[in-house]
């Protein structure tokens, strides 16, 4: 039989439980919000070359190509035949990794509020980050890249970056760093 307090705690959310709903919430909207303007940022690039939907098709192709290697698509698609499909399945999927590096982020931000020094390496991090996102693809994704603006696809990942940046440091505008 549980005590009066163990019903207690399940019935009410405690303060803590309430905080980390809302850092995941807001890493989840910066996520998304950074998904989006990759999003919009290459439907424009695609639309001023004439094939709008181009790199969500070539993306989803190749994610589809890497997740169930016995179906036989090309990883370059004509521009009259973009797959709507492999759009929604590469939107779907770039939207839960941006939630989830946005839940992740938003986390280390909770934990660099109350120690700055840590900020700094949250920096560091990112770098890192965004170095591993540009050496990795460029290894295993080199045939999807090579139909792809390398320019456009570093200014769509600044972009996010930016775009999450701006909405992490307007939720958090008293967080220092420290090195």
């Amino acid at each position: 039989m549980m005590g009066r307090d163990a019903v207690a705690a399940r019935q009410h959310p405690t303060a803590r439980g309430d905080e980390l709903s809302r850092v995941y919430t807001e890493g989840i909207i910066a996520g998304l919000l950074g998904a989006a303007a990759i999003a919009v940022w290459f439907l424009i690039v695609d639309t001023i070359n004439g094939r709008p939907l181009y790199t969500p098709s070539v993306l989803g192709t190749a994610l589809s190509n890497a997740l169930f290697p016995g179906a036989v698509r090309s990883a370059n698609p004509e521009p009259s035949s973009i797959s709507i499909e492999m759009v929604f399945l590469f939107t779907w999927v770039h939207g839960l990794v941006f939630a989830a590096i946005g839940g992740i982020v938003a986390r280390l931000l909770a934990f660099a509020e109350h120690t700055a020094n840590v900020a700094f390496g949250i920096v560091l991090l990112f770098v890192v980050f965004e170095f591993g996102f540009i050496a990795v693809t460029t290894i295993v994704a080199e045939q999807v890249l090579s139909s792809l603006a390398w320019s456009a696809v570093l200014v769509g990942n600044m972009l996010a970056a930016g775009v999450m940046g701006a909405y992490f440091w307007y939720r958090h505008p008293n967080l220092r760093i420290e090195p």
